[in-house]
């Protein structure tokens, strides 16, 4: 008879995930994986046999346990599960399964509730960053209701605040891995920042398309598919990250003018496949390259006012993002953030495929 393990299902931020304890998963990485692999449904198109949603945005794991930092309540290791492809991993942050995180944490019993909020240090294990997420909890218990809306999920919940630091360089090593501004690959200009999320950026218009097509154009442009397949392979090895033909990272965001009041519009690829928004981590990198002179998006952006933040428009609306850098003499990054919401979706036992 099947074992049944503790499972979390929380939507977060945009993304939707299965939460569990580090205790309760096997502590050798492949066995973990593969039994991940089996409670999601993968490899499937449909994950019928699971409980993956059939897309990358919600094929998703966080596994978290207390952290033995002195200054950190919990660990977050974030996995990437292949919805058609057996594959799990590592290799990047998600931004928004990290809105779950610290209600997971107090759900748990890893971290008290405040009285009224409560607010988490988190420690992103795929990239050895902090992240601090800050949330209500009346009463001392998680409260998901409330009016805060976010593009791309329907309703309103609790706002989720996050704020992260040494996020610059997480999977690459620096904030511009190349050591430059602009790149030139397959004769289009690239910019490769990595400010949370290795992200290759690049005007619409260089790739022969607008920036406002809908997801489902962009998805029926086989064309256009090969030309960022082939952006992304040779962006993953001139960013240090090696082969990423099986990789989920570097992400390729085509970038237009804002249409909508906001700083730019995006659209992006995960890693072929057309994304109904944008991660977090994500547009805080593509923010990033539109504060810096001399890259793909920088031209294209229309600044934010003082003391307003930067707003990414996507296919489903925008996503607001903070990002603060101190410009001399080589750029730094200070201080990113975001407002997110997450919610409960169940919580007890799930049982993987035999």
């Amino acid at each position: 008879m099947t074992t049944g393990i503790a499972c979390l299902l929380m939507r977060g931020g945009t993304s939707k995930g299965a939460y569990f304890l580090a205790d309760d998963l096997p502590a050798d990485p492949a066995v973990r994986d593969d039994l991940l692999l089996r409670v999601l449904g993968s490899p499937d198109p449909r994950q019928i046999d699971g409980i993956g949603g059939a897309h990358p945005l919600t094929s998703k794991v966080a596994v978290i346990s207390p952290s033995a930092e002195s200054d950190v309540d919990v660990d977050y290791l974030f996995l990437q599960l292949g919805v058609e492809q057996a594959t799990v991993s590592d290799r990047q942050n998600c931004g928004n399964l990290l809105a779950g995180v610290g209600p997971f944490a107090v759900e748990r019993g890893l971290v008290a509730a405040g009285a009224e909020r409560t607010t988490v240090r988190i420690r992103m294990v795929n990239s050895k960053s902090v992240a601090v997420a800050t949330f209500p909890t009346p009463d001392g218990a998680v409260d998901y209701a409330g009016d805060t809306a976010i593009c791309g999920v329907p309703g309103t919940a609790a706002p989720v605040t996050l704020d992260f630091a040494d996020t610059a360089g997480s999977a690459c090593g620096a904030l511009l891995p190349t050591g430059s501004r602009c790149d030139v690959i397959d004769g289009v200009e690239v910019t490769c920042v990595d400010n949370g999320m290795p992200v290759v950026v690049a005007a619409a218009s260089e790739l022969g398309v607008t920036g406002y097509e809908t997801v489902a154009e962009l998805a029926a442009d086989a064309e256009l598919a090969e030309r960022v397949r082939s952006l992304r392979l040779r962006a993953g090895t001139l960013m240090g990250l090696g082969d990423v033909e099986t990789a989920s990272i570097p992400k390729v965001t085509l970038v237009a003018p804002a249409r909508s009041g906001g700083t730019l519009c995006t659209r992006t690829f995960i890693p072929v496949r057309p994304h109904d928004s944008i991660g977090v981590l994500g547009a805080i990198s593509v923010g990033t390259a539109a504060l810096l002179d001399g890259t793909t998006a920088h031209d294209l952006a229309r600044p934010p006012g003082p003391d307003r933040p930067l707003r990414i428009e996507h296919p489903t609306g925008h996503l607001d993002v903070t990002v603060e850098l101190d410009h001399r003499p080589v750029p730094v990054v200070r201080r990113s953030g975001v407002l997110r919401t997450a919610r409960k979706l169940f919580d007890g036992l799930v049982f993987p495929r035999p």
